[in-house]
């Protein structure tokens, strides 16, 4: 393969050998969007075990976080944000309690409640772990200009806009 071909390229050839009518730019495009999603999603988990946890464990401290002071929402809120099942933060809360990251305490508005708030430590290691992760992604975007990061973005969210 030439230095301006990728394995995209190689598949898309493929497909056009054996079925020339096909038009496969969109398989193409998203192709190589899949697999940027999964080499970034690898890199990042990868810097995130360094501080014991994983991607899905640093979404939820991350989600805590990023509500802002007093660093605290309900399991149900947090499952929405995240687009989780009960069961799924179910488990990932009962890691992170585990590890002293956050804690679930009664909601004194619903007796039926529960609020999850980021501790201290959680906060620490949060705030340590984007960085990180940011780390990655700055890497990552280094051959892009600046005009370029921001027309793929610009592009990006519209296409999401559309799916």
């Amino acid at each position: 393969m030439s230095e301006d071909k990728d394995a995209v390229d190689a598949i898309t050839a493929q497909w056009f050998a054996v079925r020339p009518e096909l038009d496969t730019a969109p398989m193409a495009l998203f192709g190589r969007i899949y697999r940027i999603a999964k080499a970034m999603g690898d890199a990042v988990e990868e810097r995130y075990q360094r501080f014991g946890i994983s991607r899905g464990e640093f979404d939820v401290i991350a989600t805590l976080r990023r509500s802002g002071s007093p660093y605290t929402l309900s399991p149900r809120q947090l499952s929405a944000t995240l687009m989780l099942t009960t069961g799924g933060m179910t488990g990932r809360l009962d890691k992170l309690e585990k590890a002293g990251l956050l804690c679930r305490k009664p909601d004194p508005h619903d007796r039926r409640g529960l609020q999850v708030t980021i501790t201290e430590q959680g906060l620490a290691l949060v705030d340590q772990a984007v960085t990180a992760g940011l780390e990655v992604q700055h890497a990552a975007l280094a051959g892009l200009t600046d005009e370029e990061a921001e027309t793929l973005g610009g592009l990006l969210r519209k296409l999401l806009a559309g799916v």
